[in-house]
């Protein structure tokens, strides 16, 4: 074989890698995360594509419970290593191998079967759709080593010390890809907003911000029960409360737990501003869509009480599909967004 089969042999397996990894696999990681990829016009749809499963690929990694903290971090630092760029020959393979048998999800699974695929991809990119990928995994990655570092020992719990500390963590892991998610558009698309760049960096954060409190307040009993409490010490202590009551006494930590709630709300709010300032129908209806979903994920929590600390709350899949079918049917005008939002905030 000749050193141009060659090559035309690793150009179409990459290309069947990377139709896999957009395709079946992004759809079983992703959940209702794919469907506003799925709507985005293919120049963007590649670059957050890309970003969404990496930052999966890490945080299944980070998730690894069979594995130590202290292995957890040495392997997620390995990884970021990949993602920003340094050959490191053999490196992911192994760590690929190693991690591979211990995930319990398919889906996940064949992700981190893939990791390698995903560098190549990652690789292969436009110069400055590769430079945001990194840049906002960098991020990411920064806050999931944070939080192993934070919880080491999932049979005590510990707590976060400030509020600071909360507000730092959903940055860096969310409120990051709101900008990542800004600074793409900008540059694909031509008139992306009315409003100026530094406005929707701004309202991308927040909303990212208050994507991820949603997922801290729908988790709070399952991540005390794991050791985690991202509610801070210093607003426990003036409810004279120890992170070990929170699930004994639901009732007593629901002024905080309210405090958190409505902060999110405020971050979906934003989000939706950031979403109606969008000129591309298509586009629109993409970024409006995990805020919707979040509005109905707050109020199933707000309507649970302190019930929630102890229940799985999660819309329904039906719910969902039908958020869908009103915003496409409505052809994601502004004011079916908000009245969509009006009626699932209830």
């Amino acid at each position: 074989m000749s050193a141009a089969d060659d090559s035309l042999d690793r150009e179409t397996g990459s290309a069947i890698s990377r139709s896999k990894l957009r395709g079946s696999i992004l759809a079983r990681v992703s959940r209702s995360f794919y469907l506003s990829i799925r709507l985005l016009p293919k120049k963007l749809r590649d670059p957050v594509s890309l970003g969404y499963l990496l930052a999966r690929a890490s945080d299944t990694i980070a998730d690894t419970t069979e594995l130590p903290p202290d292995l957890r971090i040495e392997n997620l630092r390995l990884l970021v290593r990949g993602i920003q760029g340094e050959a490191l020959g053999d490196a992911i393979v192994g760590l690929s191998a190693s991690v591979t048998p211990l995930q319990k999800n398919k889906a996940e699974r064949a992700l981190i079967e893939s990791l390698q695929s995903c560098l190549d991809w990652l690789e292969q990119s436009e110069v400055p759709d590769r430079e945001e990928v990194r840049a906002v995994l960098e991020q990411i990655n920064r806050g999931q080593v944070l939080d192993l570092e934070r919880f080491p020992n999932p049979k005590q719990i510990a707590a976060l010390e400030k509020s600071a500390e909360l507000d730092e963590y959903t940055y860096l892991v969310a409120g990051s890809a709101g900008e990542f998610w800004t600074r793409l558009c900008f540059r694909h698309l031509p008139k992306f907003s009315g409003r100026s760049e530094g406005d929707m960096v701004g309202m991308g954060k927040r909303y990212g911000m208050g994507l991820q409190l949603i997922n801290i307040l729908r988790d709070a009993g399952a991540d005390l029960r794991a050791g985690r409490c991202y509610f801070p010490n210093e607003e426990l202590a003036v409810a004279a409360m120890e992170p070990s009551q929170i699930l004994r006494e639901p009732e007593r930590f629901q002024p905080i737990y309210r405090k958190w709630r409505e902060k999110a709300e405020r971050g979906i709010e934003a989000g939706l501003q950031y979403a109606n300032a969008i000129r591309n129908r298509r586009v629109r209806v993409a970024t409006a869509l995990p805020g919707l979903i979040g509005a109905r994920t707050l109020a199933l929590l707000r309507n649970a009480g302190a019930t929630a600390l102890h229940r799985h709350i999660k819309v329904p899949r039906k719910e969902v599909r039908a958020i869908v079918a009103s915003l496409i049917f409505g052809f994601g005008g502004r004011s079916q967004i908000d009245s969509l939002y009006r009626e699932l905030s209830r």
